[in-house]
């Protein structure tokens, strides 16, 4: 009989620390938030209510956005407000951009991810980092050196994708342009040989998963109420979660060490490429500051804006022209038409070809642009993003908010807003982009795919270039239709928008007896 008291007691205890747990959680969530003033966004929820739909988050909040351009949901701390008005973004990312911070929940959730980089942090330190970062990417030593890996690695996507079009074999693309773009970052950024592609880097397909699991995982925790007990008992998906960020950490620190070694031995040479490289030379500077930690976190998160900008917007941009075949005609018409000073035969080789793809080409291309442009559109890279009120505010369109509250800018919902872009919202018209056959630009707080205002995306003009560049190599050699149901073509929720599972094409080759395109040799000696 004690026994069974003893057990009574704690299942009755245990539930009776549970109750009180939930009752406090939820007097947090709904007291003092001004839930029936009209003056604050309406009330639909409270941020654990995403857990209901967290599979599908993006097209909820895309019905959602239809109904009330500008909504909250409650959380234990502040409210949360997600808009899809244009006048509500240009005042927090630029106007009053000082008023606004990246705030105290978010560096909490995705700090082991980013670490001290330049995504999550604020104030002096994204300031330095933010001029830093700005110097790089202006240099036109990294801009031609980007442009040749760029090159060189589209030519070996090429020759693997001929290899499965001969044989009519159905291939991942999401996965060869994730291998391809972490080859790109790695040479541009490391200055090192990756070949991630030609599947000689194990270490780099291990990080190329963690990566992806830590992502995915890490978004997880804002639904997910109890991640900071989980952490703390290193339990559940917040195991996992140190596990992959382990992986992520040793891979790239690694390399930092790799690279100052070398460095110490090629003293004289000053002139240097990679990013990597560049960031060492100035952490001689200040080498308290400038840590290996610290030069970790600007890494990943360079890795995080280059790998997933290029290869999620191309794997979209694919799974689109397969969707729209005469689109893909349409890009090859242009590309005849802008390289028509070009004289291949059959016997001109990839490498050669490539090479072909020059600054002036890339500029002229202003349909493949468009295409491009509208993929971001429908399938940004980073689906949701926002800031966090540093005081109380009043937003453009009225509504109240107060210190501490989210504002979040919905990206995949505005693109299929029928008051921003029109009734053909949801179409991929790439059409819309172009005046008398000439690109032209939107407001960024429309089209807010780089971000906006002082946190514009420093690498867009790169992503364009790299994008472009893979596009032109495969679409003028290769037909690209699906392999697998487009219904089934769906995303995991996570901060960056990739395709679920991949994206199963097949190829057929363009070349046909009397064509111009290259010839798909492996190497110059054949």
């Amino acid at each position: 009989m004690d026994l069974l008291h003893t057990i009574f007691y704690l299942i009755s205890s245990t539930l009776f620390v549970s109750f009180i747990a939930i009752i406090t959680l939820a007097l947090k969530i709904f007291l003092g938030k001004s839930i029936k003033n009209k003056n604050y966004p309406p009330v639909l929820g409270t941020v654990f209510h995403q857990l209901l739909y967290f599979n599908n988050l993006y097209e909820y909040q895309t019905q959602t956005a239809k109904k009330y351009h500008t909504y909250r949901l409650l959380s234990p701390e502040q409210s949360e407000i997600y808009t899809t008005d244009v006048r509500n973004i240009e005042h927090v990312l630029k106007h009053n951009f000082d008023k606004y911070s990246k705030g105290k929940k978010n560096q909490d959730i995705a700090t082991d991810l980013f670490g001290e980089g330049i995504f999550i942090v604020d104030g002096d330190q994204w300031k330095k980092q933010r001029k830093l970062s700005s110097y790089e990417f202006s240099t036109r030593v990294l801009r031609d050196f980007s442009c040749t890996i760029f090159r060189q690695n589209a030519a070996r996507l090429a020759k693997l994708i001929n290899e499965f079009s001969l044989v009519n074999q159905e291939f991942d693309i999401q996965e060869l342009l994730m291998k391809g773009s972490l080859d790109s970052i790695f040479k541009v950024g490391f200055g090192v040989d990756l070949n991630c592609l030609e599947g000689s880097s194990q270490k780099g397909v291990e990080f190329i998963k963690a990566f992806d699991d830590s992502n995915e995982l890490t978004y997880w925790r804002y639904v997910d109420p109890f991640w900071k007990l989980k952490k703390y008992l290193n339990i559940g998906c917040e195991a996992s979660l140190k596990k992959n960020i382990g992986v992520m950490h040793n891979f790239v620190d690694e390399f930092i060490q790799n690279k100052r070694n070398q460095l110490e031995m090629q003293q004289e040479s000053n002139d240097k490429e990679d990013i990597l490289s560049r960031f060492l030379m100035d952490s001689k500077k200040n080498p308290e500051v400038m840590t290996d930690k610290y030069l970790r976190d600007i890494i990943l998160n360079f890795i995080i804006a280059g790998k997933d900008t290029t290869a999620n917007t191309l794997s979209w941009f694919f799974y689109l022209l397969s969707k729209h075949p005469i689109m893909q005609e349409r890009i090859l018409e242009e590309m005849r038409e802008v390289m028509v000073g070009y004289k291949w035969n059959q016997m001109m080789i990839i490498e050669d070809f490539v090479e072909s793809i020059t600054e002036e080409v890339l500029e002229k291309m202003h349909y493949l642009h468009a295409a491009l442009t509208e993929t971001l559109r429908l399938y940004p890279a980073v689906p949701v993003d926002g800031r966090c009120a540093e005081a109380d505010d009043i937003l453009p369109d009225g509504h109240k908010l107060r210190k501490g509250d989210g504002v979040y800018y919905m990206a995949y919902a505005m693109g299929r807003m029928p008051y921003i872009w029109g009734d053909d919202a949801e179409e991929f018209k790439p059409e819309r982009w172009l005046k008398d056959g000439i690109f032209q630009q939107e407001s960024p707080f429309k089209f807010i795919a780089f971000h906006a205002g002082p946190r514009t995306c420093l690498g867009k003009d790169f992503a364009y270039r790299q994008m472009k560049i893979v596009s032109i190599a495969l679409l003028y050699l290769f037909r690209l239709r699906l392999a697998t149901n487009p219904n089934e073509v769906t995303y995991r929720t996570m901060f960056t928008l990739q395709i679920k599972g991949g994206l199963r094409l097949l190829a057929a080759s363009r070349e046909q007896k009397g064509s111009c395109s290259p010839h798909l040799n492996k190497n110059k000696a054949n």
